[in-house]
């Protein structure tokens, strides 16, 4: 029987069960297994677990009658004095049940029956553990790595989960007894067996540490409005804030860059750009594209949000950067599509070929222009108190120019 407890001991330790829950639950399961084998003792049967005396046993509680029992639920006076001498009629006693001889049908079933009851278990344990942190960051420790996969299995307050290649920073190096951060992406498989998928690769989890780090994104002051990554190279981050005097880069890199340092150090030296978040999309790509300098940004479709940018000739390269990953980054930290131009055709020295007014410019320039037009002409009708052959005309021009306008300054906006 001290194998059954230690067993039972082991069985909640791997399982991260408290034995008091474990005890239960493999009191129901062998009490629905002597139901089986003792189907008409059904409301008769106990089952009796104490850890501490290290006894198990399972009983039939029978009735004490004065004639010949029927069953196994009853017994004789004179035989019930015999194991106790104060038994009187009508009274119940326990026999106890042969827990071998339950066979083998039971036994399965029984073992089968906790074998249901733990995965119920693991599964709410799972669910209550890591619902409310699900798109969140975690501090988990490295327990092992897979040499050949290279999948690395994290502990996090009892519980393995799983980092695999695709979602380990690329060059990161990790090893064992290490914390790290992970970002839970997700919970799949909800109803049956729980699966956490974590990562270090997705943009939320840059998002996470600087909430962790810097006390006016956390209290909502400073605004992440959008991020764009590719983990173990760069991370470009557009940055805003709610108070005109709180200055929302400064924030994010913190008192001789504390704030910032700290999140890199945790993503094994990325590079981090804090960009200035603007609600007009000229200024936002041309900062977006830092650390390069723009000279000029024209939105060319507002439909496909696409633009083209012109730099200076020496920082071409600068602008599109290393295999295009800075114009990349600028682009998703953007939404637009960015065709980048050299000040001057490098082969020829000229010019770069002339950009046209931007969009919305061209529409407000229009509306003025015509609404211009027209106040000459209604002051000319005011003056005068004669018809003014332009009167048609000018109205159809001034329906476009106020349409013009409001197209400007929703495009403004």
């Amino acid at each position: 029987m001290d194998n059954f407890f230690d067993a039972l001991q082991m069985l909640g330790e791997e399982n991260s069960v408290e034995t008091g829950l474990l005890i239960e639950k493999v009191k129901s399961a062998m009490l629905k297994a002597a139901k089986r084998a003792y189907p008409h003792s059904e409301d008769r049967i106990r089952v009796e677990i104490d850890p501490a005396e290290k006894k198990f046993a399972m009983y039939i509680v029978q009735e004490i009658i004065e004639d010949e029992p029927i069953d196994e639920n009853e017994i004789n006076i004179a035989t019930a004095r015999t194991i106790d001498p104060n038994a009187i009629v009508g009274g119940t006693i326990l026999k106890e049940i042969d827990i071998s001889g339950l066979g083998r049908m039971a036994a399965l079933s029984a073992k089968q029956s906790i074998k249901g009851d733990l995965r119920e278990i693991n599964r709410e344990q799972v669910l209550e553990k890591f619902q409310q942190k699900e798109h969140d960051c975690i501090t988990a420790k490295i327990s092992q790595i897979e040499q050949g996969r290279g999948t690395v299995t994290v502990v996090y307050e009892g519980s393995e989960l799983y980092l695999f290649k695709h979602e380990q920073i690329p060059g990161e190096v990790l090893t064992e007894g290490k914390d790290i951060k992970v970002y839970i992406t997700g919970i799949l498989n909800k109803t049956k067996k729980p699966i956490v998928k974590i990562s270090r690769t997705a943009k939320e989890l840059v998002k996470r540490l600087f909430e962790t780090e810097v006390p006016e994104i956390y209290d909502g002051t400073v605004e992440i409005k959008s991020i764009s990554r590719e983990a173990g190279s760069r991370t470009k981050m557009a940055v805003w804030s709610k108070d005109e005097n709180v200055d929302a880069i400064g924030a994010c890199i913190g008192p001789k860059r504390s704030r910032i340092t700290a999140v890199v150090n945790e993503l094994s030296g990325e590079k981090i750009d804090i960009i200035p978040w603007s609600e007009n999309p000229r200024e936002f790509i041309a900062k977006a594209l830092a650390p390069a300098e723009v000279m000029k940004t024209v939105i060319t479709s507002l439909e496909e949000k696409t633009c083209t940018v012109v730099v200076p000739n020496n920082q071409l390269s600068l602008a599109i950067g290393n295999k295009g990953q800075n114009a990349k980054l600028a682009a998703k930290l953007t939404g637009y599509k960015i065709d980048i131009k050299p000040q001057t055709n490098p082969l020829t020295g000229e010019p770069a070929e002339e950009l046209a007014e931007d969009y919305p410019d061209a529409l407000l320039n229009k509306a003025d222009e015509v609404l211009d037009e027209a106040a000459e002409v209604i002051t000319e009708m005011a003056e005068n108190l004669e018809p003014v052959d332009e009167i048609p005309v000018i109205a159809e021009e001034t329906e476009e120019a106020v349409e013009a306008a409001e197209e400007a300054e929703a495009v403004e906006e």
